[in-house]
């Protein structure tokens, strides 16, 4: 496994004095997961939109349309 170091603040390391019941390298670790998760999600949705000629006007309104359908469920 690699490991990687960061360089914070004193500041910042005094705020993490504060909770020490809290694993900094396991949160820091599922945060860069969750990150990467979502880069690859967008990443799939410009894929699948890459020949869309919807507008931003367009999806402006299918979203407000979806979100008005959700709401009477």
């Amino acid at each position: 496994m690699v490991s990687v170091a960061l360089r914070i603040s004193e500041s910042t390391k005094s705020l993490f004095d504060k909770v020490p019941w809290v694993n900094w390298s396991e949160l820091a670790r599922e945060e860069v997961f969750e990150h990467n998760k979502r880069v690859a999600l967008l990443d799939e949705l410009d894929e699948l939109c890459k020949n869309s000629t919807l507008t931003d006007e367009d999806c402006l309104r299918l979203g407000r349309e979806v979100t008005k359908r959700i709401r009477r469920l």
